[in-house]
């Protein structure tokens, strides 16, 4: 009797986390409801080209954590068929629907964490309600839902004390360099593909702070922020991050925030709203205590 000892050598996983957005679409449906509908896709990283993503309507009357927690479920099954790993966690960012989500993470054994730090769930998004919903029968234009701005009326809080630094300067880097972002020495911090089709001569601004005996300690701190975007507001630099914060990063002469508010814009409409923040101990060594990738993304209003 002959027994065959071969191992199938196992697949390698893709592995990403994800992005959820659960809410009514602009599409009324044959029963005169609006429509309701679980997006899903996965976050662009270096660790695979691929992009996991999963849509599945749900009937008005089950838009609660049972049905979102059987939609799951089936969405973990298919991924798994395409090869990704169970993701780790997700990101969601409508309020709203807070507990439900939350509930049905729970539910799953996945972390719920509530960020506007979805940048491809807002692409995605953005091409159904331009490409996709507007060919579909019941389709309303303008809005149904309550969509993502930055428009949010809480005020700016100071950066603690201990997270400023010694030193800060606002500075731009090349789409070029920002190519090549994942070979480089990185402690803390969130990077990802860039759109290629961009010109490798267009500069994107950012902040760089530096402090030379806690900027590790700065890192950490910004990593558990999910920082979004840095905005000027009258001569504000200001960070949006997580959920709703805002923090005031510093002060600016009116002359620089005039200037550093038209930069923002031009690199808006340019190259997809990057920017950067950097953290070093000082501006001489070729390596990044922390360093993250930001859009600023304005949602269809």
């Amino acid at each position: 009797m002959t027994i065959n000892n071969k191992i199938e050598p196992s697949l390698e996983l893709k592995i990403s986390d994800w992005e959820l957005d659960f809410y009514s679409r602009p599409i009324i449906e044959s029963n005169g409801k609006k429509r309701w509908e679980l997006i899903i896709c996965s976050t662009r990283s270096y660790k695979t080209k691929d992009i996991f993503l999963w849509n599945k309507k749900c009937p008005a009357n089950e838009v609660n954590s049972v049905w979102l927690t059987k939609a799951l479920n089936e969405a973990l099954d298919k991924a798994k068929k395409e090869g990704w790993a169970r993701p780790s966690k997700v990101r969601f960012w409508r309020s709203s629907m807070k507990s439900i989500i939350k509930k049905s993470l729970e539910a799953i054994n996945i972390e719920a964490l509530i960020s506007r730090r979805t940048y491809n769930l807002f692409d995605r998004i953005e091409f159904l309600e331009k490409e996709i919903y507007p060919k579909e029968k019941g389709y309303v234009r303008g809005i149904l839902a309550p969509t993502f701005t930055s428009r949010m009326e809480n005020s700016p809080k100071p950066l603690p004390e201990a997270v400023r630094g010694d030193a800060l300067t606002i500075s731009e880097i090349s789409i070029g360099e920002l190519k090549f972002a994942k070979n480089w020495p990185i402690e803390f911090g969130d990077i990802f593909p860039i759109h290629q089709e961009l010109n490798d001569n267009d500069f994107i601004p950012g902040l760089r702070l530096f402090s030379k005996d806690r900027s590790l300690a700065l890192s950490a701190w910004f990593s558990c922020l999910e920082p979004i975007k840095l905005i000027i507001s009258k001569n504000q630099l200001i960070l949006e991050a997580s959920e709703d914060d805002k923090w005031l990063v510093t002060d600016l002469p009116e002359k620089d925030a005039n200037l550093l508010h038209k930069k923002f814009l031009e690199n808006k409409k340019n190259s997809f709203g990057y920017q950067f923040i950097s953290i070093q101990s000082t501006p001489y060594i070729e390596k990044f205590a922390g360093f993250w990738i930001l859009r600023d993304i304005e949602m269809i209003s």
